[in-house]
């Protein structure tokens, strides 16, 4: 049986680590380097690390900060946020991240997907979704639209026919970011992160509103998660790596231990 992944989200504005709701009333939180060596030691089994407003800004990603990293955890990571083109794909693997999230960029270049994955492999590329809920069920028949920019872009593509398309251009995974639940820690969203699991052959990584062990629970089991994005629920203190992965246990989730 496969393991289900638990991955710390760690978004980083100005070599810190912040954290709002929608990207919004944002509070920085402390050292991304620090952070990450505390939650690898933890048990998590991978974390993601976004610069939050490189695309917006138009600037490339802290390579620095990604060395750093590499250097201090022995854990897979992935990087996103400020990747323009495949030249900068190729320096953030090289910097040590085994993985490359691109969002905005796919958008508007979508053959980066294809020619990242034919130069370093699916497995190091990550689609990062950030849907919306759509009332417009003509435009959009998953009833979620894509935004990009850190949600302040709408597309006007339809959620699941853009995880399928990005699946047939050779993405490797698929994180799947509600943009109605971003940080709120009211729960994920169960029926959209669904209907891309059972649409798509590729893993796909539930993101956005986790606040509880149960949120997790639901997201597994009734979402069809492969993995989970967390940030809140551990950046403010209130669970450990540990705790979050004996209650999954406890409810028969398969994960991996480190204890």
């Amino acid at each position: 049986m496969l393991t289900k992944r638990i991955i710390p989200c760690l978004d980083v504005r100005d070599r810190k680590v912040t954290k709002g709701v929608r990207f919004q009333n944002n509070i920085d939180l402390g050292d991304p380097i620090e952070m990450a060596v505390s939650y690898s030691d933890g048990g998590c089994d991978e974390l993601v690390f976004y610069d939050i407003t490189a695309s917006a800004e138009g600037r490339g990603i802290d390579i620095d900060m990604v060395r750093d990293v590499a250097k201090a955890v022995h854990i897979p990571f992935a990087v996103g946020g400020g990747i323009k083109n495949i030249e900068d794909m190729r320096q953030v693997l090289l910097a040590g991240a085994e993985k490359v999230s691109v969002n905005s960029l796919a958008v508007s270049n979508p053959n980066i997907i294809a020619e990242g994955a034919r130069l370093f492999g699916s497995q190091c590329i990550v689609l990062g979704m950030d849907p919306v809920k759509a009332d417009d069920k003509q435009k959009f028949p998953s009833g979620y639209e894509i935004t990009t920019q850190g949600f302040r872009t709408r597309t006007g593509m339809d959620a699941l026919e853009w995880a399928r398309r990005a699946e047939g251009l050779g993405v490797g995974e698929i994180v799947v970011n509600s943009v109605d639940t971003d940080g709120t820690q009211r729960g994920f969203e169960i029926n959209l992160t669904r209907m891309i699991a059972e649409n798509v052959g590729i893993p796909v990584v539930a993101s956005g509103g986790g606040g509880t062990c149960g949120h997790l629970i639901d997201v597994f089991n009734d979402g069809k998660a492969d993995a989970a994005i967390i940030a809140s629920m551990i950046h403010t203190g209130r669970f450990t790596i540990k705790q979050i992965k004996d209650e999954l246990v406890a409810a028969g989730i398969a994960i991996r231990k480190k204890w």
